[in-house]
C-alpha cells in the first residue's frame, strides 16, 4: 500500500496554467488603472479617502444601498461611539420581522486597516443577510495611520462584545458568523481570539476569511516574491502595515494580537469555530490562507480553504468582471448554509 500524506491539497488550483483568460484581461486592466491613479501614501490617507467617495481614484466609489441603516454602538470609551452599517434580509421589512432574524452577522471591512468604512460593502452584506436570514453589521473601527494598533482592534472587540451580550434581544438571534476581507480577515481572526480568550462558552458558527493578512511581518514567500503592483504587493502592503503598526520591531509584530498566524493554536483546541478561507493565485496575501488554513486543521478545527486560479487581491469586488468571484459567492454562500443546518 502506498504512503500517504497527512495533509492533501488540489495543486491543480495552484497551476498558472489554471488561470482563465478572463482574470487574465481582469488583472491586466487592474494593473494599467492603478498605475495612473494616485497612491494614498503619496497623497494622504484622509485626503484618499475624500477622493474615492467622488471617484477620482482607480477604485470605484463604493455602492450605497437605500434600505442599509447607520447605526452607533458604544465604544469602551463612553464619550465615543462606533458608526456601524446594518443590512437586514430583504424577505424582513416590517419591525416585528426584524425581531425575529436567524441572528446576526459581524463585518469588518477591508481596506489594509486605513482605508474603507462601514458603508463601503453595501451589496456584500446584502448578500450575506439574504444568504444566513441574518441582520448584517458591519463595523466602522478606527482607521490608521489616525488612530494605529491598538485602536481599530479595540472597536472591534467592543463591537463584538456589545452584540453578543444584546442580538438575540434586538435582532432574535445570537450572533452567529464573524467576517471580513483582507484587513477584515485579520480583524476577524484576532477577535475571535479575543472572544475565545475572555468568554469560556463562546461559540460560533463560522468565520467568513477573504484574502486574509495574518502575518505583519510579512515573511511569506508569496508576499516576498510578488512585486507585480496587482491591487496589492510588497512594497504597498508594507505602506499599509507600517501605517496601522508603526515603530513596532518585528519582534512585537509577531505578538498574535498583530500577526494571528503567530497563536498558540493549542490553547484553543476544540473550540475554534468552524472558518472558511479564500484567496485567488494572483494574491500575495494566498501563503496567508493557506498556512492559516493549515494551522486550524492542526488544532483540531474545521477549515474549508477555496482557492480560485488567477484571481486578484479583493476579487470578489468583480463579480460583474470575473467567474471565479462568483463562484467565490457561491462558496461563501453554501458555507453559511452548511455550518447553519449543524446543531
Amino acid at each position: 500500500m502506498p504512503l500517504t500524506s497527512d495533509i492533501t491539497l488540489n495543486a491543480g488550483q495552484f497551476d498558472p496554467a489554471a488561470a482563465s483568460e478572463q482574470s487574465k484581461r481582469l488583472n491586466d486592466h487592474l494593473i494599467e488603472i492603478l498605475e495612473k491613479g494616485p497612491k494614498w501614501y503619496e497623497v494622504g490617507a484622509a485626503k484618499y479617502r475624500e477622493m474615492r467617495l467622488r471617484g477620482e481614484t482607480a477604485f470605484p466609489t463604493p455602492k450605497v444601498l437605500s434600505d442599509a441603516i447607520d447605526i452607533k454602538i458604544q465604544s469602551r470609551d463612553a464619550r465615543r461611539d462606533i458608526p456601524c452599517r446594518l443590512v437586514y434580509p430583504k424577505a424582513r421589512t416590517t419591525a416585528e420581522e426584524r425581531k425575529k432574524c436567524w441572528g446576526v452577522i459581524i463585518h469588518f471591512h477591508g481596506g489594509g486597516w486605513v482605508l474603507g468604512d462601514e458603508k463601503s460593502q453595501d451589496p456584500l452584506l446584502s448578500f450575506y443577510a439574504n444568504a444566513a436570514d441574518a441582520a448584517v453589521i458591519s463595523v466602522g473601527y478606527r482607521l490608521a495611520p489616525e488612530d494605529p494598533f491598538p485602536r481599530g482592534p479595540e472597536d472591534c472587540y467592543d463591537a463584538a462584545e456589545y452584540l453578543f451580550k444584546t442580538s438575540e434581544a434586538e435582532f432574535g438571534g445570537p450572533v452567529r458568523f464573524i467576517g471580513g476581507e483582507s484587513a477584515g480577515a485579520h480583524l476577524s481572526v484576532v477577535t475571535a481570539y479575543h472572544l475565545l480568550t475572555t468568554h469560556p462558552t463562546f461559540n460560533l458558527s463560522g468565520l467568513l476569511l477573504h484574502f486574509g493578512s495574518y502575518d505583519l511581518c510579512n515573511r511569506f514567500p508569496s508576499c516576498i516574491n510578488f512585486s507585480r503592483p496587482l491591487v496589492l504587493n510588497r512594497d504597498i502592503i508594507s505602506h499599509f502595515v507600517n501605517a496601522f503598526v508603526p515603530n513596532m520591531t518585528p519582534e512585537q509584530r509577531i505578538h498574535p494580537s498583530v500577526s494571528p498566524y503567530y497563536e498558540n493554536f493549542e490553547k484553543y483546541r476544540g473550540r475554534l469555530p468552524p472558518a472558511l478561507f479564500t484567496c485567488g493565485t494572483e494574491d500575495p496575501l494566498l501563503d496567508d490562507s493557506v498556512v492559516m488554513a493549515t494551522k486550524w486543521l492542526m488544532a483540531g478545527g474545521y477549515a474549508i480553504l477555496k482557492i480560485y486560479p488567477g484571481a486578484p487581491h479583493a476579487f470578489i469586488g468583480f463579480s460583474d468582471m470575473l467567474d471565479e468571484a462568483g463562484q467565490a459567492l457561491d462558496d461563501t454562500k453554501t458555507f453559511i448554509r452548511e455550518q447553519s443546518e449543524k446543531p
